[in-house]
């Protein structure tokens, strides 16, 4: 379900200052394919350029959070993890052993959730979903 977000097109359109370090830390997160840390942030950003410090990473993924650029997940590994917003809406799965993040989307499941909050007396405007569980080939 990767799909790749101009991360520094959004940065322009924000009003952002985009230095040479940003703009290749926005690349490295508009390249990722899984849900990275700070700390995998900073491995990928500084093999494109070794000046970049963590300092340099965190405070980056802060700006983009609250610009609304990156969205952050705690997925129960003590890690905050981050990924591009999109419109696209879609859930997470999390494998509890391996802590691999897949992401999916089940319109019959969509529907539900809407239904749910019907019943309840809401109008649903936003939610987050994510599944924790460990392959059937694993199980004991």
């Amino acid at each position: 379900m990767h799909r790749t977000i101009d991360i520094e097109g959004l940065c322009a359109q924000k009003g952002l200052r985009i230095t040479e370090q940003r703009k290749t830390i926005a690349r490295v997160i508009s390249e990722a394919e899984d849900h990275p840390d700070v700390e995998t942030l900073h491995e990928r950003a500084s093999s494109v350029d070794p000046r970049i410090s963590i300092a340099t990473v965190y405070r980056t993924v802060r700006l983009f959070e609250e610009a609304g650029i990156l969205e952050r997940h705690e997925f129960g590994d003590g890690r905050s993890r981050y990924e591009a917003v999109t419109d696209d809406h879609h859930d997470h799965l999390i494998d509890v052993e391996s802590g691999k993040v897949i992401e999916f989307h089940d319109e019959d499941l969509e529907a539900l959730k809407r239904k749910v909050a019907e019943k309840l007396g809401f109008r649903l405007v936003d939610h987050r979903m994510e599944l924790y569980g460990v392959p059937f080939d694993r199980d004991h």
